[in-house]
């Protein structure tokens, strides 16, 4: 068993849950055996000031963390602020207010997979109003959280090529939360790329390993830290983001090698990460097995493996929907085309002109795939009208059917309609619009 068990959900990648959501996922987190909670967070807290930056995405507000809090300390669960504070902060950069703060105001970025970066994300640690927002954000936002324990992120700085300009900024960001009384966890992606200044690191901070592939280092990588006499928690993923309808095998092994590498050289945590990336298209339920499976593996350890994860769905959804939440989750196997951090059918849709898909996916393997999702979406329709997650499995059946037939226009407008009504199930309004502008249009 792992002394701190979490769940980080990203609410700035347009979703940002309800309340009631928010207390239903405190509930699943108590049943499953989670102790911490946080929300990921860039832009969407309402900081006083800074209107011009959150204002359309209906943020976290103080009197949220207040009932929040009060909640979580009701199931035994510690809510932990999290503010990214280096890189992923293009929200506020590309506004010209805050423009001059960034390391490359126009963008630019060359990513380690190829991709370049068409806005700012990173904050210059040279220019001394970096730091000043930073210390600005964490003097709102950390005097309601409770917790000693506070996620300054500092993730995938890629405009900074430095080892020590990155090093520099971040023991900053570190001493502006030891101010308030936090203990920082930071991500160890950057520090893991030059491991000689991991002993540089006080020893108060708390080194968060992720990675989110089956074949993830966890074991070389915790080792590290651990050599380094660091507090680290291992950081798996649920698969979700960036998938349609999840990747359950690929998050089965993420989770269990998490596991492993956690237990065999001491984390003090398991910490499940949730991301949103590329407007959080994916409901609730695509998220659903990774986070039972995870708060398991983190309580039980090893043994986790044998759950029979299909019936522990069912009694959480209170309907006989996990075999095909699950069903739905494997499609991404079909055809061989495997890809990282997303899947084949996500590429697909979210790129409906000119995309050159993978040759394993012929048109046969395609309709395949769209007949299993038409008969998932069969079964959970006699679910709909009485189950949310039955609605949100049916609509993740409809994003795969979509997939298949990218170029089938009313299918496409049916699904824009259909996200409207399952997002407002369980998410705020402010983020909707710029989530569905990502969905394709004809």
């Amino acid at each position: 068993m792992f002394k701190y068990r979490g769940y980080m959900l990203d609410i700035s990648r347009d979703r940002v849950p309800t309340m009631s959501t928010l207390r239903l996922i405190v509930d699943l987190l108590a049943r499953c055996n989670y102790n911490q909670l946080q929300l990921y967070t860039e832009h969407a807290f309402a900081y006083a000031g800074h209107e011009d930056v959150w204002e359309d995405a209906d943020p976290v507000t103080s009197g949220d963390v207040a009932k929040l809090q009060a909640y979580c300390e009701m199931q035994g669960v510690e809510l932990v602020p999290n503010q990214n504070s280096f890189g992923h902060m293009e929200r506020w950069l590309v506004h010209p207010r805050y423009n001059a703060l960034a390391k490359y105001p126009k963008g630019g970025a060359m990513t380690p997979w190829g991709e370049v970066k068409k806005f700012p994300t990173t904050l210059d640690p040279a220019n001394p109003g970096s730091i000043a927002l930073v210390e600005d954000l964490f003097s709102q936002l950390l005097p309601h959280f409770k917790s000693t324990f506070f996620n300054i992120g500092c993730d995938e700085t890629f405009e900074i090529a430095d080892p020590g300009e990155y090093l520099d900024f971040l023991l900053k960001v570190m001493e502006a939360a030891r101010r308030h009384g936090k203990r920082p966890m930071f991500w160890g992606d950057t520090i893991l790329r030059h491991p000689e200044s991991i002993s540089r690191l006080p020893k108060d901070a708390i080194a968060l390993d992720w990675g989110y592939e089956a074949n993830h280092p966890f074991e070389k990588e915790a080792a590290a830290f651990a050599a380094a006499g660091l507090d680290f928690y291992v950081c798996p993923g649920t698969s979700a983001w960036r998938s349609l309808a999840g990747r359950v095998e690929n998050m089965r092994e993420n989770l269990e090698a998490a596991e492993r590498a956690g237990r065999l050289y001491g984390a003090k945590g398991y910490l499940l990460t949730d991301w949103g990336d590329a407007g959080h298209w994916q409901p609730l339920a695509a998220s659903l097995p990774g986070i039972i499976l995870a708060g398991s593996f983190a309580f039980s350890g090893p043994k986790a493996a044998n759950m029979d994860l299909e019936r522990e769905l069912d009694l959480t959804m209170d309907a006989p929907l996990g075999g095909l939440l699950l069903r739905l989750g494997t499609l991404y196997l079909m055809g061989g085309a495997v890809k990282a951090n997303c899947s084949e059918l996500f590429n697909i849709l979210a790129n409906p002109h000119g995309y050159s898909r993978h040759p394993g996916l012929t048109q046969n393997v395609l309709d395949e795939i769209s007949g299993v999702a038409a008969g998932v979406r069969q079964q959970a329709s006699r679910y709909a009208d009485r189950n949310d997650w039955a609605k949100e499995i049916v609509y993740m059946a409809n994003l795969v059917d979509c997939a298949c037939h990218r170029r089938d226009e009313g299918r496409l407008r049916d699904l824009r309609d259909e996200h409207g009504r399952i997002w407002r199930l369980r998410s705020r309004e402010g983020g909707r619009a710029d989530s569905l502008a990502k969905l394709p249009r004809f």
